[in-house]
């Protein structure tokens, strides 16, 4: 595996290999690497000639300042991670690397970054078109692939995709992956104490049991069945439950509504901000 610092160095050479006929997947991601980032890479890997992973800490989609000064950075360890994963080349820039100069584009993201996230994050997803966008651009992706945890998002970056020109980039959304106990793997679970750590899982299982509620009762008592129960744990406060439409993101009030619904819930765990979803219908 090459590690790459420099625009210039992946630009050329993924070039280089589209031009040569061969297929590019592309993994974005914030390092801290963990099982859910791998299973990305594995899928990469199994469908691509060729595998990027970037791994870079983008300051643009933070809107606490503490929260990117306590992201876990984690750079030998991820290298470590991708060179057995046998990734080709990982892309580790600087902030100055990345932004020379402020980027100060605006993205037309629309109603899908106008809930949930969005107004709770303010800039949020703006930052993560901006850095996601840049990759498509440098590393001429064949295939991107991210992880449904950050539900949401996905559909973000396919609006971005989609008003930025990147109709020939194929945006993968892959299944989340879970500790043992059902707790959706993040770079953030570090931050969580053992006690909080052993309370965690309640968020899943939660939500789980859920998806039996909502076949009985109605959209609105399924959510707040929902809040009150993890409310109820110590150390637990939910900042949002959505039952939403799986394509818009918009919320729905009936069971009946569209053939997809999934519900999106961010909780604060202490002070670790956590997400998870469940998926009520997928016909």
């Amino acid at each position: 595996m090459e590690i790459l610092r420099t625009v210039s160095q992946l630009d050329e050479l993924t070039s280089n290999a589209k031009a040569a006929g061969k297929s590019v997947g592309l993994v974005p991601t914030m390092g801290a690497l963990h099982n859910g980032h791998m299973s990305l890479v594995e899928r990469a890997r199994n469908e691509n000639d060729l595998v990027v992973v970037s791994v870079f800490v983008n300051p643009t989609q933070f809107n606490n300042p503490e929260d990117l000064r306590t992201y876990p950075r984690t750079e030998e360890a991820d290298c470590a991670l991708l060179r057995q994963a046998g990734v080709d080349y990982a892309f580790i820039p600087s902030v100055e690397e990345i932004y020379p100069e402020p980027d100060t584009r605006v993205f037309d993201l629309g109603p899908v970054a106008q809930v949930m996230e969005g107004p709770m994050r303010p800039g949020h997803f703006n930052g993560v078109a901006q850095i996601v966008s840049k990759l498509f651009a440098w590393s001429h992706p064949t295939r991107a692939y991210f992880g449904e945890k950050d539900f949401q998002q996905i559909a973000v970056i396919r609006r971005m995709a989609e008003i930025a020109g990147f109709n020939d980039v194929e945006i993968v959304s892959c299944p989340i992956k879970r500790a043992d106990d059902g707790l959706a793997l993040s770079s953030r679970n570090v931050r969580l104490t053992p006690e909080q750590r052993n309370l965690a899982p309640s968020i899943h299982r939660v939500l789980a049991d859920s998806v039996n509620i909502s076949k009985v009762a109605s959209v609105s008592d399924t959510e707040k069945a929902v809040v009150s129960q993890i409310n109820s744990i110590p150390q637990m406060k939910v900042e949002y439950f959505s039952i939403v439409n799986g394509y818009t993101m918009q919320p729905v009030a009936d069971w009946d509504e569209t053939d997809y619904i999934v519900g999106c819930i961010t909780v604060y765990c202490g002070d670790v901000r956590l997400i998870d979803n469940i998926t009520y219908r997928n016909k």
